[in-house]
């Protein structure tokens, strides 16, 4: 007899307060043979709730919510429910939001009128431990970065190389792999084994927590 073999779903728990929007997302994400709605809530406090019941994979949480906000509500699931991971969805692409959507805990940032592919993309990407910012959220780092020339603030991390030092910058200012192999003229496979072994110095288990060090810690200019 021959075993069925059974593809694994992400599992997406909605998070916002109009109907039109859940809709939408809902429409958007239910024929992807890869995803599974787990539930819909309109405010912070029900997302929590439904997280700790239901204990998605993905939560898609907008940011202005009655009550406890997105931003509140992520918190709060950083510490309660590590397993899930959120994207935020907002229509503001300011950096003063980008940061503190980021230290939040948040995985990703995307703009409401992101594309279904775009979406799909970010949810695929943070399921895997990768990071996801629409591309011109991603712009407002990179424009950042090369005005202040990549400048690291921060000299005294005693356990980076300059090299690591580096990498941490460029990940602080949201360039994805194959963006930091470009720059830096290294192979993709280089790159994962430095953010391995950066990680593993700053005993950081996640790469969201890696973003944050860098902002945190200075490797990233946010005036």
């Amino acid at each position: 007899m021959n075993k069925v073999t059974r593809t694994k779903h992400i599992r997406i728990l909605l998070v916002d307060d109009h109907p039109i929007v859940l809709s939408g997302l809902r429409n958007a994400l239910s024929s992807h043979p890869g995803f599974e709605i787990a539930g819909e809530a309109a405010d912070g406090e029900k997302a929590v709730a439904m997280a700790k019941e239901l204990r998605p994979d993905i939560i898609l949480m907008d940011i202005s919510l009655p009550g406890m906000n997105g931003l509140e509500a992520t918190k709060v699931l950083k510490k309660e429910v590590q397993k899930a991971k959120v994207v935020m969805l907002t229509m503001h692409n300011n950096k003063e939001y980008v940061l503190e959507i980021i230290r939040s805990g948040a995985w990703g940032y995307l703009l409401k009128d992101t594309s279904p592919a775009e979406l799909t993309r970010a949810i695929e990407s943070v399921y895997k431990g990768e990071t996801f910012f629409s591309p011109s959220v991603s712009q407002i780092f990179i424009d950042s970065y090369v005005k202040h020339s990549g400048k690291i603030r921060r000299q005294d991390v005693k356990d980076l190389t300059q090299r690591e030092s580096r990498i941490v910058s460029l990940i602080g200012y949201g360039l994805g792999r194959k963006e930091i192999a470009h720059r830096m003229r290294l192979s993709v496979r280089t790159v994962d084994s430095y953010r391995w072994r950066i990680m593993k110095k700053l005993r950081l288990k996640r790469l969201a927590d890696l973003v944050r060090y860098a902002i945190k810690e200075g490797f990233v200019d946010v005036r």
